[in-house]
């Protein structure tokens, strides 16, 4: 079973998370060695208070950017909206339906012969409404998208200056 890209994404993020808190374990135990009694309490509680800042700033961060790229590949699809792949022929072919292809336990109908320029115009009519319905796809899109930038980035602003304090 092939594994997608944000199923590769989500376990190499699992793997840096898990990393980042055995290292931060062992280095919490290493200053506790040579901390005083009486501070080693407050040594334990800021480290821990400072891997949650930075947890949260890595995770708002990469939210940030994956809102930024699909805002980006949103804005590609309304500039350059995907073409539509049905050619002229293949419509033509599509739209009598042979007799053959027909189920036979439903009575025949008659199916109404157009002339060559009422299938042009049908057809270009079919074109350019799945040219809009793509447009309105990527507007959709790019509106979500920036759902994942102005979410998490106060966030990771509000943290920013959080750390800077500190």
């Amino acid at each position: 079973m092939a594994v997608g890209f944000i199923g590769i994404f989500g376990i190499v993020l699992f793997v840096l998370v898990l990393l980042m808190i055995v290292a931060v374990v062992l280095s919490v135990r290493s200053r506790q060695k040579n901390i005083d009694p009486v501070y080693q309490d407050e040594g334990g509680k800021k480290m821990i208070k400072m891997v949650y800042t930075y947890l949260i700033l890595f995770a708002t961060l990469m939210m940030t950017i994956g809102g930024s790229v699909a805002s980006f590949m949103a804005v590609a699809d309304l500039v350059s909206p995907p073409s539509y792949y049905m050619t002229y022929e293949e419509y033509k072919r599509g739209y009598v339906v042979p007799q053959e292809y027909s189920d036979p336990k439903q009575p025949q109908q008659k199916v109404e012969e157009k002339s060559e320029e009422e299938l042009q115009k049908d057809y270009q009519i079919l074109v350019s409404q799945e040219k809009i319905r793509a447009r309105e796809r990527a507007l959709n899109s790019l509106i979500k998208s920036f759902g994942w930038i102005v979410i998490p980035l106060p966030i990771f602003l509000y943290y920013q200056r959080r750390l800077k304090q500190e």
